[in-house]
Formats: structure tokens, C-alpha cells, sequence
């Protein structure tokens, strides 16, 4: 009996693969980002070997558009090479890799490999998904396979209703801090419980988004019908299929998280298992807040700051960022009100991409402030300046901060 993982892995390998087994398998996707596509187009031109590279996809994401000379090189670089071998590319403002992997490419059961680490994004729609170095995503390009060392399992059940302002974001980084930031080094975290089978796809997503942040190759989710809903809201109804864990299957360790005893959780400067109750930090002054990312820059999540500022103002000196994760979730939030919305209540709307996560521009803090994010990293530096702080948060927690001009609980504003 299989775990997803050993089930795709055995499906694209043609062995019958369980964990600790070393398989070659066929990759059916393949994700590249301007900060990592460059060294893998060069490591590819060494091998000169193309068969693959139809099935890449770059983006033009972390620094879009281009804030200076040698990225806009890099940027050019990359759209020459994808044109003349005639792989997919994504201009600066078509939005995140990861969001727009998921809009129009993954589906359940494929093999996926990208390079950027939240490639495990998108186990949320059953596909085995990971991060890999510029080097082997060469050898993918290449060859259109790749060895893998079949990841031992970690069922996480999540069971019971999510209480008010507790989000997906609290769910994980509370497993985070329950099991740390190497808990499940090398392992394929799979989520299961009637809270997973009730949470939407984004929610999802955010989940599997962070699978990374505490070690693990993937992380996996069965798909079901709130996954076949998605592929048709993204005009890929046919690319359904049910992927699902074989009863009786064996997990290294399974973790089961009662989500009624969850509080809006916050992770604290500079490591994302530095995870407390919004209560403990509550007050904590905040100079910057940051909406959006891979991991929270959705329609949902939008939609929580809509509501939550109705009426309301971004306090005076914090600086209120929101970057849409992609062009259909902008124009979704155009066409609902929310981006006026915001933008009127003190809001500033970058275009859709990484925006301040990665730091490179669009958000760099000074030195000695707090910046409160919906990202999914808070290492000292992340966003451009080692002096500053960064408190890692779900949205409806930002927004509140945002609001109150502090570290707040969200349940004062919903």
C-alpha cells in the first residue's frame, strides 16, 4: 500500500518505488524564475543537450519589472533562449511561478520540478512537486527525467473546524513551531482530516506553499472536488483526475492537529519555527505590512483585507503593500471593488509578482524596523536589509496590524 508520494513516483518511474528507493522519472512540468533560470540555461548550453525544453516554463517574477541593469540583462537572456527553443515564457506583471503553475499548467498526478524551493506549492493539487538546483533542472531540460530518492511520509490530520480569524497560514506555522524548521527534512509531508476536506484550494496552496519551511521535499494533498472545481474555474476541467493515498499505507510518523485549539499565530524574526500566539507579541509596534507572495497573494486573501478595512484606515506612518500573486487575480480584484477599495483606505498596489518578499526592490525596509508579512520566510535579510525584523502572519493578522498600526488580533476586526 502507497503513500501519494510512493504513488506518483512508482507511476513515473515504472517501478513499483517505496520510500528510501532511488528512481529515474519521467517529468512531466518543469519551472524556472529569473533569479535561477539564468544559471540553468547556461549549465543546459553545456550539455547541449534540448529534448526537454518544451516542457519549461519561466517567469519573470522576483524582480518585475527589472529595478536595475543586470537583472534586465539576465531577463532578456531568458527570453531569447525561451523563443529560439520554443519553451513557455511569462512577462514581468503575469504574476508569481508558483500561482501561475497552478492557474495553467499542474495537474493531479504529475511530477513537477522547479527551479525555486516553493515549487512544493502545488501538491495542493495532488501532484508530487519539488524544488530542485539550477543544475538538475538542467539535467531535466536535458533529458526530461531526473533521479529521486522517494521521500519517507508524514501523514499531518488536521481535524476540526478552523475558529474565527485562524487561517490555513495558522495551521501551518503552528505545525512549524510544533515540529521545527528541520522536522521533516527530506520527507513528504501529506495532509489529511475533514478540515483539509472542507478547506478551498487556496487555502491549500498556502499550505503546501510551506511544506519547505520545515525540511520537507513535498507536500501533498489528495485531490478531490474542490480540486476538479479549480481546474474548471481555470478552464482545465479536463485535466481532472483523482489521486489519492492507498489505504493501509505506511507513514514514518503521523501528527494530528486538533485546529479548534489554534490561535492566530504569528512567527517571529528570524526563523519561521519561532511561532506564537498573536497575544504574546501583541502591541509590537509596525513600521511596514506586506499582503501577498506565493503563499498569500490570492483572491481569498484579498478579500479578508477588503473586508476587514470596510470603512477603516491604514494607520498613519505604516507603509500597507499588497502585491497580487497574478494578472487573473488582479483583474478578479478590480472587477470586485477591492482594489479601489484598498487603495483608498491607504493601500499601496505593486503588480503582480514577488513584490518586497524577495527583496530585491518594492518594499525594502530600513534599518530597525518591523515589517508584519503574509510571505513565507523571515530570515534576517530576506527582504533586502539584515537590520530590519519580519514577522511572519496570516492576512486577516496583518491587516489588523496594518489597521492599529501594531502587532493585532484579527478577532478585534471580524
Amino acid at each position: 500500500m502507497k503513500t501519494l508520494a510512493e504513488k506518483i513516483l512508482s507511476e513515473k518511474s515504472g517501478k513499483d518505488a517505496y520510500a528510501g528507493d532511488i528512481v529515474i522519472a519521467k517529468i512531466d512540468q518543469i519551472a524556472l524564475q529569473d533569479g535561477t533560470a539564468p544559471l540553468a540555461i547556461r549549465q543546459l548550453n553545456e550539455i547541449g543537450i534540448y529534448t526537454a525544453v518544451k516542457k519549461a516554463h519561466f517567469f519573470i517574477d522576483h524582480a518585475a519589472p527589472s529595478p536595475r541593469r543586470e537583472l534586465s540583462n539576465d531577463q532578456k537572456f531568458i527570453y531569447e533562449f525561451a523563443k529560439k527553443y520554443g519553451a513557455d515564457f511569462n512577462p514581468p506583471g503575469e504574476g508569481i511561478i508558483h500561482q501561475l503553475m497552478v492557474e495553467k499548467f499542474v495537474s493531479p498526478g504529475m511530477l513537477v520540478v522547479g527551479a525555486d524551493s516553493h515549487t512544493c506549492t502545488y501538491g495542493a493539487l495532488g501532484a508530487f512537486s519539488t524544488g530542485m538546483g539550477s543544475t538538475d533542472i538542467a539535467v531535466a531540460m536535458a533529458l526530461g527525467k531526473n533521479w529521486f530518492r522517494v521521500p519517507e511520509s508524514i501523514m499531518v490530520v488536521y481535524s476540526g473546524r478552523m475558529p474565527k480569524g485562524v487561517y490555513a497560514k495558522d495551521l501551518m506555522l503552528y505545525l512549524i513551531g510544533k515540529i521545527g524548521a528541520d522536522g521533516a527534512d527530506y520527507k513528504a509531508l501529506e495532509f489529511h482530516g475533514d478540515c483539509v476536506e472542507n478547506m478551498s484550494v487556496e487555502e491549500r496552496l498556502t499550505i503546501a506553499n510551506m511544506a519547505i519551511e520545515c525540511g520537507a521535499k513535498a507536500g501533498l494533498f489528495e485531490s478531490d472536488e474542490k480540486t476538479r472545481a479549480f481546474l474548471a474555474e481555470m478552464g482545465r476541467k479536463s485535466d481532472f483526475r483523482v489521486v489519492k493515498a492507498e489505504s493501509g499505507a505506511e507513514y514514518e510518523r503521523e501528527i494530528y492537529i486538533d485546529v479548534n485549539e489554534v490561535p492566530p499565530v504569528v512567527a517571529k524574526p528570524h526563523s519561521v519555527d519561532a511561532v506564537v500566539s498573536v497575544e504574546d507579541v501583541a502591541g509590537t509596534p509596525v513600521n511596514q505590512v506586506f499582503l501577498g507572495t506565493c503563499t498569500n497573494g490570492r483572491l481569498s486573501d484579498l478579500e479578508i483585507a477588503y473586508r476587514m478595512l470596510k470603512g477603516k484606515k491604514v494607520k498613519e506612518g505604516v507603509r500597507f503593500i499588497v502585491a497580487p500573486a497574478s494578472r487573473r487575480i488582479l483583474l478578479k480584484a478590480i472587477e470586485k471593488g477591492i482594489i479601489s477599495a484598498l487603495v483608498e483606505a491607504g493601500a499601496i498596489i505593486l503588480p503582480p509578482g514577488c513584490g518586497a518578499c524577495v527583496g530585491i526592490h518594492q518594499g525594502v525596509p530600513a534599518d530597525g524596523e518591523i515589517c508584519i508579512s503574509t510571505q513565507n520566510r523571515n530570515f534576517k535579510g530576506r527582504m533586502g536589509n539584515p537590520e530590519a525584523y519580519i514577522y511572519l502572519s496570516s492576512p486577516a493578522t496583518a491587516v489588523a496590524s496594518a489597521i492599529k498600526g501594531e502587532i493585532a488580533d484579527p478577532r478585534e476586526f471580524l
